[in-house]
């Protein structure tokens, strides 16, 4: 295992977490961020997002993490879906919401949870979707269910994603 996943076991591993995502368009696109050493390809691309911090509430949380990982700022408009993510260590309750982007220039952000040698976020972009439904495991799990903008504003509920491997 490099150092950079020990970090995200260290850091994420072992608790529930609950995180807070976000789904912004731009046309047939949506923005997603690349994280490394995560998944199964030890990459995963996934909309903007991250852990709730206590006395903080959703609509910061989610304005934050924004901001912290592409530089814009965002209005929350409504919950989407709920995803329970499970693959060992990692263990997460996902909640994603519907945003508007304000303002801002999109850059390639930061995690400060981790250390600025360990750092993450390798690419953050509008990603369009016949890209992510051409593609393999390198894309977050939702998109198995949700192929096309359309599909966000139809459907709705909650999905699991459980990897159990010994």
């Amino acid at each position: 295992m490099d150092t950079i996943q020990q970090q995200i076991h260290q850091q994420f591993g072992n608790k529930l977490r609950l995180r807070v995502s976000g789904i912004c368009f731009n046309e047939d696109s949506i923005l997603l961020v690349k994280h490394v050493g995560i998944g199964e390809n030890k990459f995963l691309w996934a909309p903007p997002g991250g852990g709730l911090s206590f006395e903080e509430t959703i609509e910061e949380s989610l304005k934050r993490e924004f901001l912290e990982e592409t530089g814009l700022l965002i209005q929350p408009k409504e919950l989407l879906f709920v995803n329970e993510y499970f693959e060992h260590p990692l263990h997460a309750v996902e909640l994603f919401f519907l945003v508007e982007r304000v303002s801002g220039e999109l850059i390639k952000g930061t995690d400060p949870e981790m250390d600025l040698d360990n750092q993450i976020i390798r690419e953050v972009r509008f990603v369009p979707f016949s890209e992510i439904n051409n593609s393999g495991n390198e894309f977050h799990s939702l998109f198995k269910t949700y192929q096309c903008k359309s599909d966000f504003v139809k459907k709705g509920g909650f999905h699991q994603n459980i990897v159990r491997r010994s």
